[in-house]
């Protein structure tokens, strides 16, 4: 997979999740399960990607990291999450989403349009 399925499948999901802003951006995933802590915009960014079942090194790549620099973003989501290892942290991430997406549609919109 090149970088730019990798971005094309990020964007995708950040859409389906609402994890993006009226210009197409990422925003910050935050969470109040987090214990108050929420994921950096690169810390989603990826997150999004580990998800999507990308490894450490495909990640770095697609992101023009080192790979060293992800492992560091990926203790740091772990510990944030509250979590030990990538299985867990994707299911809280995907239990996360679900929690966003439901809360998200039964959200009451004004008149206006405006959230």
């Amino acid at each position: 997979m090149d970088g730019g399925e990798i971005t094309d499948s990020r964007q995708a999901l950040d859409n389906k999740q609402g994890r993006v802003n009226e210009r197409g951006t990422s925003v910050e995933h935050s969470d109040s399960d987090h214990g108050g802590k929420s994921l950096s915009a690169r810390e989603s960014e990826i997150m999004s990607l580990i998800a999507d079942g990308h490894t450490n090194g495909e990640i770095a790549s697609s992101l023009f990291l080192a790979e060293k620099t992800v492992k560091n973003h990926v203790r740091s989501i772990y510990s944030k999450l509250g979590v030990g290892s990538r299985p867990a942290a994707i299911a809280h991430w995907v239990d996360f989403a679900r929690h966003a997406s439901r809360a998200a549609s039964t959200r009451p919109h004004s008149a206006s349009g405006a959230p």
